[in-house]
């Protein structure tokens, strides 16, 4: 019984180069470049214009491993092609964001503005005021980016009042009960 996720082959788009050396990964397309080290026990091979990852064992952990290398590679595929994004919205009165060379200075109701710099490989925009969008083209990278800037100020569940993913809904509690 092999990996379900695992046999399947990853495609590789026009425009994309990639390179196995060894359990060395490496790709290389319009968004950037970037590589993996593929697990022991996991063969990697480029045929025409798919990589096929196949196992040396069929035992439990090189099973596992197996499904895990493809999703990354897959990952690490459609980010150099296509690049991720991760869209946030800031919600409350007063709340805003505003663009400081590379940085977001953020007015989230506290005393002071918090600057967030963004990490190597990932570039902020804000269309307006009230909404961040964090850009790049490593997956992880990017959700990273996303939640640490999330966590600046999460959604409160009251109001709804916070920094939040656009596709995100805020569970409502009802307040207080009046007389």
């Amino acid at each position: 019984m092999a990996s379900h996720i695992g046999k399947l082959p990853v495609t590789i788009p026009d425009g994309v180069e990639v390179k196995i050396e060894g359990q060395t990964f490496s790709t290389k397309g319009p968004k950037g470049s970037d590589s993996f080290v593929i697990p022991e026990g996991i063969t990697g091979k480029v045929e025409g214009n798919e990589i096929i990852l196949t196992p040396a064992d069929d035992l439990r952990p090189t099973r596992a491993k197996h499904g895990l290398a493809r999703s990354i590679i897959a990952s690490m595929v459609k980010g150099v092609h296509e690049g991720y994004t991760k869209t946030l919205d800031i919600v409350g009165t007063g709340y805003r964001a505003q663009l400081k060379g590379k940085s977001i200075e953020f007015s989230l109701g506290y005393s002071h503005t918090i600057t967030v710099d963004p990490p190597e490989g990932i570039e902020f925009e804000l269309p307006n005021a009230n909404q961040v969008i964090v850009k790049g083209s490593d997956k992880q990278a990017v959700g990273q980016a996303a939640a640490n800037i999330r966590k600046l100020r999460a959604p409160e569940p009251y109001k709804g009042k916070g920094i939040k993913y656009s596709d995100e809904h805020i569970l409502r509690k009802a307040g207080k009960a009046g007389k």
